[in-house]
């Protein structure tokens, strides 16, 4: 790392978990994050700001007014612009040595699976059941860590499956697609705006951990805050070996902690 990048990342630096040799491990990280809403605009930032050198983001979505109460990446500016461009543009202005790769539509199962492949974690942060089992087939197919986040009204949800690790659970493990999900969407359901911010926010946590193969994550758990009560729940989740997707011969079930 050059002067301006040391003192840029000094404060990471002083961490001894971290040092020099994990920055530099971050500065040559790549993570995918598909949805650029309100996840993945406190999730993209916190990222770029952290320097993981790459980050590739994916939405098809253009920024509307009603994105602005919550997805805190985009300004009034913004209006119109595809959201994977005017997050470009915000990335760049936190930290202009961060390369973007910005994808503009809705990505598919062969998509996901293309782009998953050369990536180090993903964050899902979108917001429909389809393309969570997607992110997570691509994401067991190549055994790669998946950070998945959600929140609706006051309420918030985040958990990872380290598909590295073969005794790791995944997405469909928690909520099986033959399963009775409906998806709930802030534009009908309504969602208070920190909530997006404190999940998306644990899951640039969550990633930088895992890039740096530090601390305990929450592979095997699942986080759940009430916002109104500022409560959390902690459930911890084992691989079902009924699982159409990852099944192999270990124990599943879950039990509140």
């Amino acid at each position: 790392m050059n002067d301006e990048q040391l003192l840029r990342y000094s404060r990471h630096i002083l961490l001894p978990q971290i040092d020099v040799a994990g920055q530099e491990k971050l500065n040559h990280s790549h993570i995918l994050i598909v949805g650029i809403g309100g996840l993945g605009s406190p999730a993209a930032m916190y990222l770029a700001a952290s320097g993981v050198g790459n980050l590739t983001l994916c939405d098809n979505e253009h920024v509307d007014l009603t994105n602005l109460q919550r997805q805190i990446i985009h300004d009034s500016n913004s209006i119109g612009l595809a959201k994977v461009l005017s997050a470009k543009q915000s990335l760049e202005s936190i930290n202009p040595e961060v390369r973007i790769t910005t994808i503009q539509q809705r990505v598919n199962e062969k998509k996901l699976l293309q782009l998953i492949a050369s990536v180090d974690a993903v964050i899902d942060a979108s917001d429909n059941f389809i393309t969570r089992y997607h992110i997570n087939q691509a994401c067991v197919t190549h055994k790669k860590p998946l950070i998945s986040g959600a929140a609706i009204r006051f309420e918030g949800q985040i958990s990872v499956f380290d598909l590295r690790h073969a005794d790791s659970p995944c997405y469909h493990c928690l909520f099986p697609i033959e399963g009775d999900h409906e998806d709930m969407r802030c534009a009908i359901m309504g969602v208070f705006s920190p909530i997006v911010g404190i999940i998306g926010c644990m899951q640039a946590a969550e990633a930088l951990k895992i890039l740096l193969n530090i601390g305990e994550t929450l592979d095997g758990r699942v986080l759940m805050l009430d916002g109104l009560a500022m409560s959390w729940r902690s459930i911890r989740l084992h691989k079902d070996p009924a699982c159409q997707i990852c099944c192999l011969p270990t124990t599943a079930s879950t039990t509140q902690q």
